[in-house]
């Protein structure tokens, strides 16, 4: 693998660093280099406004989605020109955090399935961020098997009426658009009977419920279809086709999630330098040493295994299992760091609020929204089994309602 830029990169480089440099919101920077995962906020400002701003800024001078094409919102730039520009914007890539959905899932569904005419009038508002998308997938009763979803559409003319019920939808609170996967035919086996739509969330009939997490925050959402009308001409893929075009949009979304995942080991580093404890500083405890180490190698391998992904795409190859594998191990990491951090911090680990507790408490917002790392974009259990059969080659699960038409499948114990 060679890390090193090309002069081309090189160039590229340091022309986005000089526009980000020029152009960024510098009066956000210290606060956007303080947040943390679970924790990111800004004091006196509305952070979704402040977000849009910066993405209208960046897409009028063609740095917003830079892979996608130029007709719509891009710059038709390199897959490895995508990744420079991340690590150059540097904090200010956390304002990107509610769009990561649109321009990450969505965008490349519509643009792998909308119409010409479709794509050229939604594309560019959502690379822009004048619009935001959400992806309306999960239910009560189907989270990682999205094939057991039950909201329904059902043709009728031209138009397609839906009802049933979507949770855990992030940031459906303030998106204008979303893509949603219905069951159209209950007659045939789970997967098969599936359907794709994309539609206005302000649509007559949607109705959007913010959930309270343990943090405080709400950043998910329930949203609920009463005979929501969607024209046929808002479908993405053929009918009964739902399950090919989802699988664009996830194996998108874990390449977005696993991708960027953060480990928590940069933060607890700096803390543990920082910390006094009973005998010394904890940077200087055998014990905290040791732990330390540990997380030091996995960050290492995951820096690696991450570039090992950016070499590929550099060379104009399809990276392979290395997200999966970033998110499996990171997900899991950061939990642990964060839990060990409040472990340090004793009783006043109790503390969560960032006025009150050690570290602007950044680790309590760690530990609180890593579960939620650990589920968007496929659970641990579905990483593991990605890996197991696509990677390893082992033999996959028995599944006994694979073949089964859907309203055959039983809903309900034995009797």
């Amino acid at each position: 693998m060679n890390f090193d830029d090309t002069p081309q990169e090189a160039a590229f480089r340091a022309e986005a660093k000089a526009w980000i440099g020029a152009n960024a919101p510098k009066q956000y920077e210290d606060e956007l280099r303080k947040a943390s995962l679970g924790r990111v906020g800004l004091k006196g400002a509305n952070i979704l406004e402040v977000a849009k701003a910066w993405q209208k800024k960046k897409a009028d001078a063609g740095w917003a989605c830079l892979h996608w094409p130029k007709e719509y919102g891009g710059r038709g730039s390199s897959p490895i020109e995508r990744v420079i520009w991340q690590q150059e914007e540097g904090p200010f890539g956390r304002l990107s955090s509610m769009f990561i959905i649109g321009h990450g899932m969505c965008g490349p569904t519509m643009m792998a399935f909308a119409g010409e005419e479709q794509k050229r009038k939604y594309l560019p508002p959502l690379a822009s961020g004048e619009k935001i998308w959400c992806q309306l997938f999960s239910e009560p009763a189907g989270g990682s098997d999205v094939a057991g979803l039950r909201t329904r559409a059902e043709k009728q003319g031209d138009e397609w009426v839906v009802n049933g019920q979507k949770i855990w939808t992030s940031g459906a609170h303030y998106s204008d658009y979303g893509i949603l996967l219905t069951r159209t035919d209950p007659t045939v086996a789970k997967h098969k009977g599936l359907t794709m739509f994309f539609l206005d969330m302000k649509s007559p009939g949607v109705e959007v419920r913010p959930i309270k997490q343990a943090s405080g925050a709400s950043d998910f959402n329930e949203v609920y279809f009463t005979d929501v009308r969607i024209p046929d001409s808002q479908r993405l893929g053929q009918v009964n086709d739902g399950w090919n075009v989802s699988l664009t949009t996830l194996m998108n979304e874990r390449m977005s999630i696993g991708a960027g995942v953060a480990t928590g080991f940069p933060e607890l580093f700096d803390f543990c330098n920082s910390l006094m404890l009973d005998d010394g500083p904890a940077i200087e405890n055998r014990a905290v040493r040791s732990k330390l180490a540990n997380w030091a190698v996995k960050a290492s391998g995951l820096k690696y295994t991450s570039m090992r992904a950016i070499s590929a795409l550099s060379r104009g190859e399809r990276p392979g299992p290395e997200n999966s594998i970033g998110k499996l191990v990171a997900g899991s990491m950061i939990q642990d760091v964060a839990t060990y951090a409040l472990d340090l911090q004793g009783a006043a680990g109790a503390l969560n609020g960032p006025e009150d507790a050690e570290a602007a408490g950044k680790f309590q917002a760690m530990l609180l929204r890593a579960p939620g790392t650990r589920v968007e974009g496929g659970t641990d259990e579905i990483m593991r089994n990605i890996i197991a059969e696509r990677v390893l080659g082992l033999p996959g699960d028995i599944r006994v309602d694979k073949d089964v038409p859907f309203n055959k499948i039983p809903t309900k114990g034995r009797a």
